[in-house]
């Protein structure tokens, strides 16, 4: 289930609930999706196949074109590079919608000048419009299997917005050592 943070309130929502609705209000669509389809260890076609329904109502309600899985892993050839493209702010010039179903990752936001964390794990199903300023990072076990939905065949690119913030917020998901931002820098740690 998914945690919303918001760092500089030390505000943070755990309620599916309460976190869909917060998230709707900044124009993030949130849900929950059962996992009780597929194994663990289920073929990136066998995955797709379980949830075609789902697929095809999201290709039809957003206008994607394509769906496929992504996996990522500590074994993951190049796995800093790829990461680094996406750990600094940047936007899309499409919709960025990820069901995750395995690991976990962490999608920080930066609408209105305020910044919401949103960490994702097995069952989130995120959708991030074009143009919302943000950027992710994987979780501490480096991990994250999903199903992504493209508007266009090709995917996308980050458009990098180079303001920086992405710099004063914590890299890693939160865990028991969190303890929100320095009030004397307003940088996360």
């Amino acid at each position: 289930m998914a945690v919303l943070r918001f760092p500089h309130d030390d505000q943070k929502i755990d309620v599916e609930s309460e976190i869909r609705e917060e998230l709707a209000g900044l124009g993030i669509d949130y849900e929950h999706w059962s996992l009780d389809r597929v194994g663990a260890d289920a073929s990136a076609e066998d995955v797709l196949k379980a949830y075609a329904v789902e697929i095809d109502e999201m290709k039809r309600g957003g206008g994607y074109v394509t769906a496929d899985v992504i996996d990522v892993n500590p074994a993951t050839p190049n796995l800093d590079a790829m990461l680094a493209k996406f750990d600094k702010e940047h936007t899309h010039s499409e919709d960025e919608v990820r069901f995750i179903l395995a690991g976990r990752g962490i999608f920080f936001l930066n609408i209105q000048g305020k910044v919401a964390s949103v960490e994702v794990g097995p069952g989130d199903m995120l959708r991030v419009p074009k143009g919302t300023t943000h950027w992710f990072t994987l979780c501490e076990d480096r991990r994250i299997r999903a199903i992504r939905w493209f508007q266009q065949t090709s995917g996308w690119t980050p458009e990098y917005t180079a303001s920086g913030v992405d710099k004063n917020y914590q890299p890693l998901c939160f865990g028991p050592a969190y303890v929100g931002p320095r009030v004397e820098t307003g940088i996360c740690v």
